[in-house]
Formats: structure tokens, C-alpha cells, sequence
């Protein structure tokens, strides 16, 4: 999130906001002691950067009930981009006001809701429109790489070319969230397709070389591909790159894989969390009955 100055906003709030630079620092090492992710720091300290910015002060000098303001206007805010601004800046001043110590500041947020959302699933024909509409192979085939394996869109930026066993037939995802790693299969198809890829593009360590600055492609990247290739289909849902995941899984219960085995390939760490596919999985019923009356069934 860059401002026109070229500035960053936390870099803005570096520069502007007496106290930030500590209070980024004591985040950043936290968040490395906790072994939480990167990605958790640079959403946290941007909405702490936000706030400090909007009151031009740290967020520990700020009254309750200016804070309970902005929230409010953030809450009451007809845009969809401000009512997730409230809620990913309540979690980042929740983290950061017991982080220094003010418990009941935090404590006297606003709670949250978990909003009782379904997944959007695509179907068959419309995976296959998806696939079909980028113009380059590299999207083609990374879009095809998030369904095939139910990727998150951290993981496929991660992974390297040692990752993927054409041999073995598996995808080796690492670190990934909870800081865990887990071995998911590498469908035949996708193997192709890899393989065609790596022949055409050549890439150097990282499976999807990109614009970061270690020479991967980013995350913001992947959503772009899957915004501008949206537009060339037919496909109305509201879907983004996290979709493919949630179509995934879904496809694989539909298809008889059990909920216990999918939580292993999702990389989940509840069985909560991968039980919110069957809401949406369109399985055969089976009639109630009785083991006793299969367990002596006549073979046919």
C-alpha cells in the first residue's frame, strides 16, 4: 500500500509518528517468538501505522472514545474495503494494546462476529473456463497449481523448484501456516503442465520467479491473474484466488475423500475449520439403516 509520496504507510508513520520505530520493533519480535508468520506482522503494523496516522500519535496515547469513533465510521462506512478495515483494525489493536500490557484496553474492543459465510464453489465447466482464459502459460498453469492442490496463495509463492517430485508425484509445501509442513499429491495433469512450464519459462529457484525482492512472485501478483482472468469468462460468482482452495475441497468430499484425510491435505490444524465444506459438498445421500442389515447382505 503505497501513497503517492512513494512512501509506505508504516514508512509514512516511521517518519511522522514519535515511538513508531520501537513499537514496529518489539511487534516484528514478538511476532518471530510467537513463530507466527510474516504476513501476520505486516498486517498487524499496518493497521497500527493507520491509526497512529490518523491520530498522529501512537495508539497507547489515544482516548477510548476517539478510538471508539473511528472504528464507528469505519464500521458504518457503505464500502466493503472499510468494513474490512474495521475489522482487521480492532485484531491489530487488540494485538498491540496486550502486547504492551494493556489487557483491558483490549479486552474493551468491539467483538467480532464470524460472519456465517459459505465458500463460493465453482463448478466443473466453469474451473475449466478459468483455466482456459489466461493468455500466458505461466497463469494458466499457476491458477491450475492453486486448484489442483488447494493451495493457499502464500504457499504457491513459497514453493521452489526442489518442492515439486515429478517422480513421487508430490508437492512439498514448507513453513506454511501454523508453521507446519505437509506433503500434498501432484496430479498427473498438473505434472504435465508443470513440466511444459519449467521447458518454456526456465525458472531459478522458485517455482514462480516474480517482482519481490528475493525474485518470487507475490501474492498481490497471483490475485491480479485471477481478477483479469475472471473478466474473460462467463463466471459471475464472487470468487477470488482463495476460491480454487474452497473448490478443492469441496470437490474431494464430493468425491468421497473422508473429512479427516482432507485436513491433513488442507494443512489445517482443526477439524472445525475443514468441516465447513460439508455444508457446501453435494454428497450422496445414503438412507439410515442398520450395519446388521448390510453386515449379512446377499452378494449378488
Amino acid at each position: 500500500m503505497r501513497k503517492k509520496s512513494g512512501l509506505t504507510i508504516v514508512e509514512q508513520a516511521t517518519e511522522t509518528i514519535e515511538g513508531f520505530a520501537a513499537a514496529w520493533k518489539l511487534l516484528d519480535q514478538q511476532v518471530t517468538l510467537r513463530g507466527q508468520s510474516h504476513s501476520t506482522l505486516d498486517n498487524y503494523i499496518r493497521r497500527i501505522a493507520q491509526v497512529s496516522l490518523h491520530f498522529g500519535r501512537l495508539p497507547e496515547w489515544v482516548m477510548d472514545e476517539e478510538i471508539n469513533e473511528y472504528l464507528t465510521g469505519l464500521a458504518l462506512s457503505a464500502k466493503s474495503a472499510s468494513r474490512s478495515s474495521f475489522k482487521h483494525a480492532v485484531y491489530g489493536l487488540r494485538y498491540y494494546f496486550r502486547l504492551i500490557g494493556q489487557n483491558k484496553r483490549a479486552i474493551a474492543l468491539p467483538s467480532l462476529k464470524k460472519e456465517a459465510k459459505l465458500p463460493v464453489i465453482l463448478n466443473r465447466s466453469e474451473l475449466k473456463e478459468l483455466f482456459k482464459a489466461p493468455t500466458l502459460l505461466k497463469h494458466r498453469i499457476v491458477l491450475t497449481l492453486v486448484y489442483s492442490a488447494g493451495l493457499r496463495g502464500q504457499e504457491v509463492t513459497n514453493l521452489k523448484l526442489s518442492d515439486i517430485d515429478f517422480e513421487r508425484r508430490t508437492i512439498h509445501i514448507r513453513q506454511s501456516k501454523y508453521k507446519k509442513d505437509r506433503i500434498v499429491p501432484l496430479a498427473d495433469n498438473m505434472a504435465k503442465g508443470l513440466k511444459k512450464y519449467l521447458q518454456a519459462e526456465h525458472p531459478h529457484l522458485w517455482l514462480f520467479n516474480g517482482h519481490e525482492p528475493d525474485g518470487r512472485y507475490s501474492v498481490r501478483g497471483l490475485s491480479w491473474v485471477m481478477r483479469e482472468s475472471l473478466k474473460k469468462t462467463t463466471i459471475r460468482k464472487e470468487v477470488t484466488l482463495h476460491s480454487l482452495r474452497h473448490t478443492y475441497a469441496t470437490h474431494l468430499l464430493e468425491e468421497g475423500l473422508n473429512i479427516v484425510t482432507l485436513k491433513e491435505l488442507l494443512g489445517h490444524a482443526h477439524i472445525a475449520t475443514t468441516m465447513i465444506y460439508l455444508h457446501v459438498a453435494q454428497c450422496p445421500l445414503i438412507k439410515a439403516h442398520s450395519p446388521l442389515d448390510t453386515l449379512y447382505a446377499q452378494k449378488k
